[in-house]
């Protein structure tokens, strides 16, 4: 089999393409460090922020007779009064008695109601505070083999399949 010459000319391209000869500006050959894997390094990131929303309240008016006397009052002398009309004797004073009371009872009850039946609605903003998590991305921790040896570095940015190497050490711009 006879090997065909191949034009002098052509040689420094082929020795390109086919990665044989990488120089640096200085013209010395460049070294690379095979990267062997990639993982990036995150941080947790917490954005505290509000969240507000409209509520409808019911808000009583102020009591202007907040014990209640006057219903208390006005339900005794009523109950009073219908309880002397039942019985005789003295059954017609614990008739009086028990109407009394039960009437002061029921009076401060009515009142009670009618106070609550004054409540007016009106919207009230409420807030409260809500943390938003989020990952950012700060390095990457990068493994990579160099004359056999295994190293770890951390980079700002991803590298590829290989990381430069100069005099040695690693080109991590």
């Amino acid at each position: 089999m006879k090997v065909k010459s191949i034009p002098f000319a052509l040689v420094p391209a082929l020795m390109l393409l086919s990665g044989g000869c990488n120089a640096s500006e200085d013209g010395k050959a460049v070294e690379y460090a095979q990267v062997v894997s990639v993982v990036e390094v995150k941080e947790v990131v917490k954005t505290p922020r509000e969240v507000c929303k409209d509520v409808v309240v019911e808000e009583a008016e102020p009591a202007k007779d907040d014990k209640k006397i006057l219903g208390t009052v006005a339900g005794a002398v009523v109950g009073g009064v219908l309880g002397h009309q039942v019985g005789g004797g003295r059954g017609k004073d614990l008739a009086t008695v028990a109407g009394a009371v039960g009437g002061a009872y029921a009076g401060r009850k009515v009142q009670g109601n009618q106070q609550q039946k004054k409540a007016q609605p009106r919207v009230e903003k409420q807030c409260r505070t809500v943390t938003d998590t989020t990952e950012k991305i700060v390095g990457y921790d990068v493994k990579y083999r160099l004359d056999g040896k295994e190293g770890t570095v951390r980079m700002n940015h991803r590298p590829g399949d290989r990381i430069p190497v100069k005099n040695g050490r690693l080109v991590l711009e």
